[in-house]
């Protein structure tokens, strides 16, 4: 099986959590940042993962036009998609459900919130103003579910056989 992963991370979160997922797949596996790199052709894949991370309550402006240029494209694949995010619970899945367009989360055969990170040195002084007034943290703080992680790659990998409920 030949698998896509495309993302886009602001601080290095979500590409640490696509590199982390890329080693739950067999097969051709490959990963690719959409604010540097060009997406090859959709329909070489079988199976395509879109992640990108929230901030002030939205995802990367390039995922949500990717997910828009590709709508029909990706409807038609096995689809897996992530968010990145410090939220957890139901505020994270409104962010979810937020992030990408309702026809693909129910066409999706995984979704998931796998956690996010401030990484204070990544962040410019205005970021880090805002995170430490709005989210009261003062330090770097990883918060990656890799639990969760596994459990998404989990159902991606998942084979869907009818015939064993009649076992």
């Amino acid at each position: 099986m030949k698998t896509l992963i495309t993302y886009c991370t602001t601080h290095g979160c979500t590409e640490k959590t696509a590199t982390e997922l890329k080693q739950f797949f067999g097969g051709e596996v490959l990963l690719v940042n959409l604010k540097k790199e060009p997406v090859p052709d959709l329909s070489s894949f079988d199976r395509i993962i879109v992640g990108g991370s929230i901030h002030a309550g939205q995802i990367q402006k390039k995922v949500k036009d990717f997910c828009t240029q590709n709508i029909d494209v990706l409807k038609n694949k096995e689809l897996g998609l992530f968010i990145c995010c410090m939220e957890e619970g139901e505020k994270a899945e409104i962010q979810l459900q937020d992030a990408y367009p309702n026809s693909l989360l129910q066409s999706a055969k995984a979704t998931a919130c796998l956690g996010g990170e401030f990484n204070f040195n990544k962040m410019n002084f205005f970021q880090k103003m805002i995170v430490k007034k709005v989210a009261k943290v003062d330090d770097s703080v990883s918060q990656i579910n890799h639990d969760a992680i596994k459990r998404f790659s989990q159902q991606m990998n998942q084979i869907f056989n009818p015939f064993m409920f009649f076992v």
